[in-house]
């Protein structure tokens, strides 16, 4: 009798992987086309008339997979090749400062809601803070990986940090959530390099000041502080947004009000397609629909233990640590803010939001996730070609 190989019927990680970012896509298409139907055709909700925002995000997420999968079939230990001066991390973080500054030119920078966080290239909006976490995490995964400084040493440590605090700086003076995430991260990822904890108990205070500062010394920031104590002391101000997406959960119950049938996103939720369509997930889906969005981000979670258990080099499991991190501190902020378990931030939902350049930046870092996965398979291949 011929036994059949394991390999050809068990389902691999980047399996999981795949089903888990074309799941989490999916749901992003059909909420945010949900989220932007106004009042006129709510009525007609199951008859899925597409809105321009519903069609502009099927056009990202079109672009986005095809950068997870470009991306995904690449081998990631080509990002180690080359010195200093030719390392393409070295030069993304470069190219993702030098966009950070941009953003805060007059004239180059675009001002949405008061921020200057994004600038055009042609038709394309890109916000240069997605670059910008995205390089720290590339950047730690290769400093700790391969020791090229001795972060062993105080100095060290602090140099490898130099680079991270200057995006941090340059992010936070206009998106303080985003910085706060990078920070988040960061932290993170020096754990997982072993790097000594004096030297986090050193470094860590001071940063924790600095936020602070950050926070009180913009007075709409330290509004938003404040209102999270008591968001009916401002119902019509800083306030609303809590109160509405609470609304969202209330309203939704277990089972959901049924899909395209929410009330909250005809123009009393705001940021409905971006920052709270986790509310409207919620309203829409009930507790099944805020369930299964979390269990598609667990899904994501294992994909990177499984990676970082079965790799063998310390730069891939670095890496595979990183974008795990960030996706899941990022969806975890972002889920806080829509239960009003944290202060209001502008934070989208990895992957589900309406976005441009963020979900196509965030499909890119999974699917270096991707090409972790398949960099172990490849292997396990040549290992049973040897004979091992």
């Amino acid at each position: 009798m011929v036994m059949m190989q394991p390999s050809i019927y068990r389902m691999r990680v980047q399996d999981i992987l795949v089903i888990c970012v074309l799941a989490l896509m999916c749901l992003g298409v059909v909420m945010v086309q949900s989220a932007s139907m106004s009042v006129a055709n709510a009525g007609q909700a199951m008859r899925w008339h597409w809105t321009d925002a519903g069609t502009r995000h099927l056009i990202f997420v079109a672009i986005a997979l095809v950068t997870f999968f470009g991306v995904g079939f690449v081998d990631y230990g080509r990002l180690l090749q080359g010195g200093w001066l030719r390392n393409p991390i070295l030069w993304f973080l470069v190219i993702s400062g030098l966009a950070c500054v941009a953003v805060l030119v007059p004239g180059i920078g675009q001002e949405v809601n008061g921020a200057r966080r994004w600038f055009r290239v042609g038709p394309i909006q890109i916000q240069p803070s997605e670059l910008g976490k995205w390089a720290v995490v590339l950047l730690l995964a290769w400093v700790l990986a391969e020791r090229t400084i001795d972060v062993s040493k105080f100095s060290g440590f602090v140099a490898m940090l130099i680079p991270v605090g200057a995006i941090c700086l340059l992010v936070v003076i206009e998106d303080f959530g985003t910085a706060a995430l990078i920070g988040l991260c960061a932290l993170a990822m020096c754990m997982a390099g072993r790097v000594k904890l004096w030297h986090l108990a050193v470094v860590v205070p001071p940063v924790i000041v600095a936020g602070m500062y950050f926070v009180m010394h913009k007075e709409y920031r330290w509004r938003r502080m404040t209102a999270f104590m008591d968001p009916y002391a401002a119902p019509e101000k800083e306030g609303y947004h809590m109160i509405q997406s609470l609304l969202s959960f209330s309203t939704g119950g277990v089972f959901g009000r049924g899909l395209g049938r929410g009330i909250q996103k005809l123009g009393y939720l705001p940021e409905d397609t971006t920052d709270f369509i986790f509310a409207v997930i919620s309203e829409e889906l009930g507790l099944f629909g805020a369930m299964l969005t979390i269990a598609l981000y667990l899904g994501i979670l294992y994909v990177v233990w499984q990676a970082i258990r079965q790799r063998q080099d310390a730069f891939g499991q670095l890496l595979a640590f990183g974008v795990g991190a960030m996706i899941a501190i990022q969806a975890l902020i972002n889920i806080a803010v829509a239960t009003v378990s944290v202060p209001p931030k502008g934070m989208s939902l990895p992957l589900v939001s309406a976005g441009g350049s963020g979900l196509v930046i965030t499909s890119g870092a999974l699917g270096l996730l991707y090409s972790v996965c398949r960099g172990r398979k490849r292997e396990e291949a040549g290992q049973v070609m040897n004979g091992e």
